[in-house]
C-alpha cells in the first residue's frame, strides 16, 4: 500500500469520526466543535487532491465563518452547557436503515462502475482564473450565488441575535392592586 493510500485512509477514518461524533453529541457545543473538525478533515481530503484554493475556501468560509456563526449562536442562547435529548427508537431505526442503504447502493455504484487504474492528467487552473470566473456576472458567473450567501447569513446572524436576547419582564401595576388615598 503506498503512502498517500494511507494518507487518504487516515483522512477518511477521521472524517467518519468526527462525522458521527457531531451528531452523536449529547451536548450541543460539543456537537458543533465535532463538526468544526469534520470540516478542517474535509479541507485536509482537498489538500491531498492537491486543491489548494478549494481546501483554503473550505477553511474561510466553513471553518472561518459557518461554524463560527454556529458557535457565537450557541453561546448567544445560553444552551452551550446543556445537554441535548436522546434520539427516539423510532429514529435510530430509520438512521441506520438510511446508512445501511447508503452504503450498498454507494458499493453497488462503484462496483458496477468499474474504475480504471489509468492515471489521467491533474488538472491546472490558475487562481485567477477561478477568481474571475466568481466574480463574473455571465451567465457561468458565481457573484449572484455569493451575494445570496452573505445576505442568507446576515440573515442568520440577525435572527440569532434576536433569539438570543433576553426580553426584559415588565410588570405593569394592575387596578387591584393600586390604591389611591
Amino acid at each position: 500500500m503506498s503512502a498517500s493510500a494511507i494518507i487518504f485512509y487516515v483522512i477518511a477514518a477521521f472524517l467518519l469520526g468526527t462525522g458521527i461524533l457531531a451528531v452523536t453529541a449529547k451536548k450541543i457545543f460539543r456537537a458543533a466543535i465535532w463538526l468544526l473538525l469534520s470540516l478542517v478533515g474535509i479541507a485536509s481530503l482537498y489538500f491531498w487532491m492537491a486543491v489548494e484554493f478549494v481546501a483554503a475556501v473550505q477553511i474561510i468560509v466553513y471553518v472561518g465563518g459557518i461554524v463560527v456563526l454556529i458557535i457565537f449562536s450557541i453561546f448567544l442562547t445560553q444552551q452551550s452547557g446543556r445537554e441535548m435529548p436522546g434520539p427516539s427508537l423510532q429514529r435510530i431505526i430509520f438512521s441506520l436503515l438510511a446508512v445501511v442503504f447508503g452504503l450498498a447502493f454507494t458499493h453497488k455504484l462503484i462496483i458496477d462502475h468499474g474504475f480504471d487504474n489509468a492515471v489521467s492528467q491533474p488538472f491546472k487552473v490558475a487562481v485567477s482564473d477561478i477568481g474571475l470566473q466568481m466574480l463574473s456576472t455571465t451567465e457561468h458567473g458565481y457573484i449572484l450565488p455569493f451575494e445570496v450567501v452573505s445576505m442568507l447569513l446576515l440573515a442568520a446572524m440577525v435572527g440569532c441575535i434576536v433569539i438570543a436576547m433576553k426580553s426584559k419582564q415588565t410588570t405593569i401595576p394592575s387596578p387591584q392592586n393600586t390604591e389611591e388615598n
